[in-house]
């Protein structure tokens, strides 16, 4: 295992910290007038979330942690988990809905999500940043309606609500950020 001094960490770098997964968040080397100089981070858990701030001698070394993204394919839900279909070896892999994320609301079967991984042991996910989907239900659009930015609520095909300008109707194809679940256009 690499092991990696604080002096070298970088925003996204992951070490194991008291057996715990952390990713560099934010990371300032301070050398002050008097005393011995330290790196103040700011670490989130890629377990938990969790964002922690600590100070550390430059010198102290941690081991590298590798946390891995294999790209897979949603492929149906059963319950409580969700089964992602890994594309070379057809494997199975289950997570629960607690370690999708709020982006997941907006992913359709077959979608290729990346699962990450550390030591084998899946622990969230990461969506694709956009995704095309068709409305479902909305009010029907006004004609010519296209001055104002008013917005109305709509359901696309997963099943998720987003605000849409008036003009979209029931069977239109919308590209919707996943991260902020804001409609950005209709899909080309």
């Amino acid at each position: 295992m690499a092991t990696i001094k604080a002096s070298d960490f970088r925003n996204g770098k992951t070490f194991e910290l008291d057996g715990k997964v952390m990713q560099v968040v934010e990371f300032q080397h301070v050398k002050p007038g008097k005393g011995a100089a330290f790196v103040r981070t700011k670490m989130r858990n890629v377990i938990t979330g969790g964002v922690t701030e600590t100070s550390f001698n430059p010198d102290d070394k941690f081991e590298e942690a590798f946390v891995e993204r294999k790209e897979m394919s949603y492929s149906y839900q059963d319950g409580d988990l969700y089964y992602f279909m890994d594309q070379e070896t057809f494997d199975m892999v289950p997570l629960g809905a607690d370690l999708l994320g709020d982006a997941f609301k907006f992913v359709t079967e077959n979608t290729v999500c990346k699962v990450l991984s550390y030591k084998g042991k899946a622990f969230g996910l990461e969506c694709p940043n956009f995704m095309d989907l068709e409305v479902t239900h909305t009010e029907p659009g006004l004609a010519g309606n296209t001055a104002t930015n008013t917005l109305k609520p709509a359901t696309v095909e997963t099943g998720a609500e987003v605000r849409v300008p008036l003009f979209i109707n029931e069977g239109d194809r919308i590209q919707i950020d996943t991260r902020t679940g804001e409609y950005l256009g209709r899909a080309k």
